[in-house]
């Protein structure tokens, strides 16, 4: 949610607009007139006509035959450079990709992207739940997912507080850790362990278990691994679980340290 309080003096009006008719569209898979745009939108017809259309024009957006607008392929494209970005050096994705082959367990990258926690690559196992939301770019369930919780446990105590206030701990399972004492009791058992790990809290019946790849003063620049299987075989494997990451997460570090 974009904070009024923030907003630049030297915002480009135009542009805020078109960005906000773009994620209006985006929302609606089945289309949207014009009209319906403008008024999500809270613009005038005439300004949210000409917005459309340099988007279409762009190839943001696309007309269908009945008058409606959808996202257009462009989008997709912006999507994999940011798929790239986020991924890092090949050797990086090679050891994602290597260790899902070898232990059927969907494997994921981790870390602060604008100060907030999003998934920044994935590779697919076969023995692995598969949770579409985990995607790269989701920043959402810091607090209930393995990844999050690695990467917020090297904040401050106070660091984390103000994350969790500003950014919420939605209960997306009945096991979710919903305060920030339970929340903070947990990391410490995680610490204490070697690994974060969660069993069903972010989706039922799966687990999700990670290590820190890479510490490092700029929290930018921290680099989480995680993993997620079925919770079951996670009950009675974490220390498996634990040794196969901390390999991996060596493998991605040297991938990350000879791109630098």
């Amino acid at each position: 949610m974009r904070d009024p309080l923030a907003e630049p003096s030297d915002l480009i009006r135009s542009v805020s607009r078109a960005l906000r008719v773009l994620e209006s569209v985006g929302r609606a898979p089945k289309g949207l007139t014009v009209k319906q745009i403008a008024r999500r939108c809270e613009l005038t017809v005439a300004t949210t006509y000409h917005l459309v259309r340099t988007l279409a024009y762009e190839g943001y957006v696309i007309r269908r035959e009945d008058g409606t607008y959808i996202v257009g392929l462009e989008i997709a494209d912006r999507y994999r450079e940011l798929v790239t970005a986020f991924r890092g050096p090949p050797p990086v994705g090679e050891a994602l990709r290597r260790a899902a082959a070898d232990t059927g367990w969907s494997h994921y990258l981790g870390r602060f992207v604008g100060g907030q926690v999003a998934v920044t690559a994935v590779a697919e196992g076969p023995r692995s739940p598969y949770l579409e939301d985990l995607v790269p770019g989701f920043d959402e369930g810091a607090h209930a997912t393995a990844l999050g919780k690695s990467l917020l446990a090297t904040l401050t105590a106070e660091q984390r507080f103000r994350y969790l206030r500003e950014y919420g701990m939605r209960p997306f399972t009945g096991a979710t850790l919903t305060t920030v004492e339970a929340f903070e009791a947990d990391l410490a058992a995680g610490d204490r362990r070697g690994m974060q790990l969660e069993l069903g809290q972010f989706r039922q019946g799966v687990a999700c278990a990670a290590v820190l790849v890479t510490p490092d003063k700029d929290i930018e620049r921290r680099v989480v691994l995680a993993c997620a299987l079925p919770a079951s075989e996670m009950m009675t494997s974490a220390r498996v679980v634990r040794a196969k990451l901390l390999t991996v997460a060596r493998a991605v570090a040297d991938g990350i340290a000879a791109d630098t």
